[in-house]
């Protein structure tokens, strides 16, 4: 989003900015109050628990957005250290140790709401100048301090299509989405967070799925309308995720530009996204249940002047 040319889709687009005050930095998780909190809760019925975060640092690799370094694992203390006499045991007990090096949006991640921005002014018109050397602004550890907790929705959009995997590409509708929730049985409720199954990174742990990285990469998803703008104001939409690593589809069919939603809601309305969920077991569960709202979980890491978190957020039904 740095190319500030033929982005004049955003022009009026839908804005948050100022809602909370001029010096907020939270974005529209300040919708998440106790008592949605509490509305959450109330989605539970027999405490089935899911987490929806991937593994990660798998020796076969794991999916991060082209250009991205992987994780690389090292043990900084293991059997071999006592063995070489690089260690000294206390006693009878030994222990090891290890270190992890990887981007902050290299698995299943939120992303700050200083994470893109556009015309030099980040979410809230903070200057994007403060992003340099870090986030002084709209960094990830503020939504570290308040937690991402409220009622979450699957549309379990794959199995909606009757398909193991939406095609690359491919674009979901603000209509597909509401079609999807009649057709599960399940109400979209204001400040509700939906969560979005597309098939997609199932297909990365399948041996015989596609490969997503094969030819040109392009992820399938919600884009950029001015209808799904408001929408989410409207709805006051706090957060959303996918089981892509994205969370939208990569080159947009309305506005021809990479991944514009990140500028319309995370930069425009402070929507925080949760990218690279594992939906398969909550989707076999929901669909084998009927039930598909859940009490949605998410507790960033408080990097300070973050980007982003690895997080591991829990469904809980």
């Amino acid at each position: 989003m740095s190319d500030q040319q033929g982005m004049d889709f955003l022009d009026g687009v839908p804005s948050n900015w100022g809602r909370w005050g001029e010096d907020d930095e939270l974005g529209a998780v300040n919708y998440l109050t106790n008592e949605q909190v509490l509305r959450g809760i109330r989605a539970v019925e027999d405490g089935e628990t899911f987490a929806l975060g991937l593994p990660i640092g798998r020796p076969e690799g794991d999916p991060v957005w082209p250009g991205r370094d992987g994780t690389n694992h090292y043990m900084d203390r293991d059997k071999g250290h006592y063995e070489s006499g690089k260690a000294t045991a206390h006693g009878r007990a030994q222990g090891a140790d290890d270190v992890v090096h990887m981007p902050l949006h290299g698995t299943t991640h939120v992303d700050a709401p200083g994470h893109i921005w556009y015309d030099d002014e980040m979410y809230n018109g903070f200057d994007a100048n403060t992003t340099k050397g870090g986030l002084d602004r709209c960094s990830v550890d503020t939504l570290g301090d308040h937690g991402i907790l409220g009622r979450g929705v699957l549309l379990d959009i794959a199995r909606h299509r009757g398909v193991e995997t939406l095609e690359p590409g491919a674009r979901i509708t603000l209509d597909e989405l509401r079609e999807c929730a009649a057709a599960q049985g399940v109400e979209l409720e204001q400040r509700d967070v939906p969560v979005l199954r597309t098939g997609w990174l199932e297909q990365y742990y399948d041996e015989d799925g596609i490969d997503i990285y094969e030819g040109k990469f392009r992820e399938p998803g919600l884009t950029h309308s001015e209808e799904l703008l408001e929408w989410f104001h409207e709805r006051e939409i706090p957060a959303f995720g996918t089981d892509t690593i994205a969370n939208e589809q990569t080159i947009s069919d309305e506005t021809g530009t990479p991944i514009p939603l990140h500028a319309g809601l995370l930069r425009d309305q402070g929507v925080v996204f949760n990218e690279m969920l594992d939906l398969s077991a909550l989707a076999e569960a929901c669909d084998e249940s009927g039930r598909y709202a859940f009490f949605y979980v998410a507790a960033p890491l408080k990097f300070v002047h973050g980007t982003g978190s690895p997080v591991n957020p829990l469904a809980v039904r």
